[in-house]
């Protein structure tokens, strides 16, 4: 309620002048989120409004656009053939700037809103994102491994868009709610919000969320990070010495 008022407070102040654009505020509900043993997933609600230069909002209806982004990964995707009988890696491609987590939810069809080229510029959906593809130069050969790649991100829930996922409330308060699946990386995301208005982006703006391990699982994963050669080590003996219990158990 006390974020709501402020935001209510804003538009309230909101300056005077035709010529000056529309201003966005937004808010996240949280700006962590701790992944611990029993983490299931998680429901990020971002939220804001549209401050008008006029302090009236216009006739037409605007649109928003929310993206949620992961850090970058760099992703070999490999295509698999059957050779003399066996199923094996006959091809690949690799992306440098592969979102590790992307979703998207807008007011309407990104493809309803922008022509094709703002869209590719603002990367407003996952048909749009801007790869950076190497190992290959055939545009055909390149499509169907990028394909290859949103189809998989998007099965394991990490990739995503909600075409109607955003509510507008009197043209000026908007909300979505975006779901965080269990196996998210960890890393620093970025939300994007984005007023569209008559097939341009007119407004943006951006906050930071920090996906992080907590308790034992952070301590895992920092000394996987740090001492990798020991963690190695560890995790093998460890794998080696359940082995051996199991086949004792199961001689006796």
């Amino acid at each position: 309620m006390r974020r709501l008022l402020l935001l209510l407070a804003a538009l309230v102040a909101a300056p005077a002048g035709a010529q000056v654009p529309p201003r966005l505020i937004a808010d996240i509900s949280q700006s962590r989120i701790d992944i611990v043993y029993t983490f299931a997933g998680a429901e990020l609600l971002v939220f804001g409004a549209i401050q008008y230069p006029s302090g009236e909002a216009p006739e037409e209806r605007p649109d928003i656009v929310m993206i949620v982004r992961g850090p970058p990964q760099s992703i070999t995707v490999r295509k698999k053939n059957r050779v003399l009988g066996l199923w094996l890696n006959t091809d690949s491609v690799r992306f440098e700037t592969a979102p590790s987590f992307y979703r998207a939810a807008s007011t309407r069809p990104v493809e309803e809103l922008v022509d094709e080229q703002m869209a590719a510029i603002y990367e407003l959906s996952p048909e749009y994102l801007q790869l950076s593809p190497t190992g290959a130069t055939d545009p055909a050969k390149i499509s169907m491994f990028e394909d290859g790649l949103l189809e998989t991100r998007r099965a394991a829930l990490l990739y995503g868009s909600e075409p109607h996922g955003v509510d507008l409330v009197e043209k000026i308060l908007y909300r979505a709610r975006i779901d965080i699946p269990a196996a998210v990386p960890v890393g620093t995301y970025t939300v994007e919000v984005h007023l569209i208005d008559e097939g341009e982006v007119v407004a943006s703006t951006t906050r930071t969320i920090d996906v992080e391990k907590s308790g034992f699982e952070r301590d895992i994963y920092v000394a996987a990070q740090q001492e990798s050669l020991s963690y190695g080590i560890l995790a093998v003996s460890l794998a080696l010495l359940l082995g051996w219990g199991a086949s004792a158990i199961v001689r006796r």
